[in-house]
């Protein structure tokens, strides 16, 4: 009677399983690392395509027309999502205001699920960038617009179509290096 004995070649294969799974794994994130590409940038559906048709209530108290998409037109648009209760919106104020002085483009304001008290103390105390002011109290324009989080910031060409998408705070960066080369393209568009 012969016994049988368990090959143990099975046995080490199964115990290196999780070392071959780790390793693949670290491959992969090594490789998205070095590619070079942002990974905090998220891609938009919408660049290359119109914009939503937006029509939005002026925010009550202000001086400054209400939300239109149809005023877009035959215009370089900045369309920058906000609220009051956004820290980071608060950090990009000064460059929206920076870059209202630049009357080649306009730039208009959605603000995003804010109560109009605070929003209009927030435009109060640190200023108003916006040539129009829409308020989304329950958020569907910016569901409409493809829109993350506050803030975010849409580049309008003069034929209505989004060319560009910056999602989070404008950093002086950001704004030197992205925004305004896509604004001066969509300046030179015919």
């Amino acid at each position: 009677m012969t016994i049988d004995v368990p090959s143990r070649r099975p046995r080490r294969l199964l115990l290196l399983l999780p070392l071959v799974i780790f390793l693949g794994l670290a491959a992969l994130f090594l490789m998205q690392l070095l590619s070079g590409r942002d990974v905090a940038e998220i891609p938009s559906a919408l660049i290359g395509q119109q914009a939503p048709q937006t029509k939005l209530p002026a925010l009550e108290g202000l001086q400054v027309p209400a939300l239109d998409s149809a005023d877009f037109a035959g215009r370089v648009t900045l369309l920058n999502v906000w609220a009051s209760w956004c820290a980071p919106c608060r950090e990009e104020h000064p460059r929206l205001l920076a870059l209202s002085q630049d009357k080649r483009f306009v730039i208009a304001g959605l603000n995003y699920k804010d109560s109009p008290e605070n929003a209009r103390r927030f435009l109060g105390s640190l200023g108003n960038p916006y040539g129009a002011v829409g308020v989304d109290s329950s958020g569907r324009a910016a569901i409409d617009w493809g829109v993350y989080g506050v803030p975010e910031t849409f580049l309008i060409g003069k034929n209505g179509t989004i060319l560009y998408k910056h999602v989070g705070p404008l950093s002086e960066q950001a704004v030197r290096d992205k925004l305004l080369p896509e604004i001066e393209k969509a300046l030179a568009a015919g």
